[in-house]
């Protein structure tokens, strides 16, 4: 029996396969880590490809002549319109104080918009007229340069305080007034080209 028992033991033992060596698995590649594209460029010129704001460089523009003219309305009641005509406001002279401020908002528009360049304005005019049919005045302010940039900001600067400053001077009268449809007509010069507003 113990001879059987051995022989089955080295049979068992020859049938018995070594097994094959393991492949290593070679490591695969590390992935190249894509770059995100460029930033496209922003079609606002006052946004870097960053989205950060800016002031532009215009250091490499032309200096040509620019124009820019805006115009805006205060809605009033007639009676206030004829108020203001007859020069009976309770702060005096109200187009003449807000001829003036929209004269001096336009040569410190820089200082109020801050992307705005600081620019040697040649001319500065603004014309208030009655409107009975509104009621109210119907503002309008002409600005002209001659530079690197425009000078639309600083004529809807200065219709916006124009229109303000006669909102101030007659409030006491009538706070229900409104002041609407401030807003670009015309711009000259530059790369650009002119612009006119429709209607």
């Amino acid at each position: 029996m113990a001879k059987r028992s051995k022989m089955s033991a080295t049979r068992t033992k020859k049938k018995k396969k070594a097994k094959p060596a393991r492949r290593l698995k070679c490591a695969k590649p590390a992935k190249r880590a894509l770059r995100p594209p460029p930033p496209a460029a922003s079609p606002l010129s006052h946004i870097d490809p960053r989205g950060q704001a800016r002031m532009v460089d215009v250091s490499g523009k032309n200096a040509t002549e620019r124009v820019a003219v805006a115009e805006g309305k205060v809605i009033m009641r007639p009676q206030t319109l004829d108020m203001v005509l007859a020069g009976n406001a309770l702060k005096g002279d109200v187009l003449g104080a807000a001829r003036l401020a929209g004269i001096m908002a336009a040569k410190r528009t820089h200082g109020l918009i801050p992307l705005c360049h600081p620019l040697p304005i040649t001319k500065v005019e603004i014309d208030i007229n009655p409107e009975h049919t509104l009621p109210g005045f119907l503002v309008r302010a002409t600005v002209k340069v001659t530079g690197q940039t425009g000078v639309e900001m600083e004529a809807l600067t200065a219709v916006s305080i124009t229109c303000l400053t006669i909102y101030d001077m007659v409030k006491a009268v009538e706070r229900g007034m409104r002041i609407e449809g401030i807003r670009l007509l015309h711009k000259s010069g530059g790369k650009s080209g002119d612009y006119n507003a429709e209607g």
